[in-house]
């Protein structure tokens, strides 16, 4: 259902950017840019289920909180950057959008060093205890 409504509204929102477009093109990045909000937003919601299920989880299992702080903290590294990038493309300047992801990859890969470790670890003392 939530996906039902999320398309919805993208299309609403194209609908809306392709109908100002011919009378009032300077408002079509404002469009774009409210349309990807309500979206953002109408996700963020559903988005707090996951997060609590996965809190649950590492509590359960043992795994540490930093952990699981720094892989939210990459995937929201990942979704910013992609929502960026994808609005820096619609305004044409798509140069701009690759070099962001560049370095949006770059700060991920750096991010995530202590989540690679802490696997190490693991599995250091997963072996050691066969």
């Amino acid at each position: 259902m939530v996906i039902l409504q999320l398309c919805c509204i993208a299309v609403i929102t194209a609908i809306c950017s392709f109908i100002l477009k011919s009378h009032k093109s300077e408002l079509v990045p404002l469009c774009l840019t409210a349309g990807g909000i309500i979206m953002f937003l109408f996700a963020f919601d559903y988005l707090t289920e996951s997060i609590e299920f996965l809190r649950s989880f590492s509590e359960t299992t043992g795994i540490d909180n930093k952990v699981v702080r720094l892989i939210f903290k990459i995937i929201g590294i990942g979704f910013l950057i992609e929502l960026t990038a994808s609005s820096i493309k619609e305004l044409g300047f798509e140069g701009v959008a690759d070099k962001l992801i560049l370095c949006g990859k770059i700060i991920i890969f750096v991010v995530a060093i202590p989540v690679l470790s802490s696997t190490y670890k693991i599995i250091v003392s997963l072996i050691k205890l066969a």
